[in-house]
């Protein structure tokens, strides 16, 4: 019994000369808890937000007989990830997106949507390197044509080889050209916004 007093007494009195810093212990957390934080929930959501989005674009579009994919919703979710979300989750978009929208309505076809993906993989790459170097309007317009001429070579091989009936160009380029000009746009004055000072 004294020496189970004595031990008790003893670890009282170390707990009492150093006592637990509680601010290291959250410090030192796993990383499994230390990533689930503000930028990643907020990541996650909006993931669910555009899959969601991409989800009902066939249904919209038929309520409203409206074409939305001309629009190039894929892309505005891309886009839009690239200003608010974390840098990596622009790429898991990108390569997912058109994938699930070919799951779930079996457009676009499996070989364009593999196209589609590289091609807005490709458009984020571009923007987040030429961002470095120029002004954001510049890199995002610049990124946006350089994919899409990326796109449509690799478009224009599979239509001689697998692709037959497809068209190359599938939305006009003037449609094309001004909705790049309006994502270009939001791009440059959003990121204006977060440098300016509150």
């Amino acid at each position: 019994m004294r020496t189970d007093k004595a031990s008790r007494r003893l670890i009282y009195n170390e707990f009492k000369q150093k006592p637990v810093n509680f601010l290291n212990m959250y410090n030192n957390q796993p990383a499994a808890i230390g990533a689930i934080s503000k930028p990643n929930i907020r990541a996650i959501l909006f993931d669910i937000l555009a899959i969601g989005f991409i989800y009902m674009v066939p249904t919209i579009s038929h309520l409203l007989s409206i074409k939305l994919y001309l629009l190039e919703p894929m892309r505005i979710m891309i886009i839009l990830a690239m200003v608010h979300t974390r840098r990596e989750n622009p790429y898991i978009l990108a390569l997912t997106l058109p994938f699930f929208s070919y799951m779930i309505s079996g457009h676009p076809l499996l070989v364009k949507s593999g196209l589609i993906a590289i091609e807005l993989a490709a458009m984020v790459f571009v923007f987040f390197t030429l961002s470095r170097y120029i002004h954001r309007f510049a890199a995002i317009f610049a990124s946006i044509w350089i994919s899409k001429l990326l796109y449509y070579g690799l478009k224009y091989i599979a239509v001689i080889t697998i692709l037959p009936e497809e068209p190359l160009v599938g939305t006009p380029l003037m449609l094309q050209l001004a909705t790049s000009v309006a994502f270009s746009i939001y791009v440059w004055f959003m990121f204006k916004e977060k440098q300016s000072p509150a």
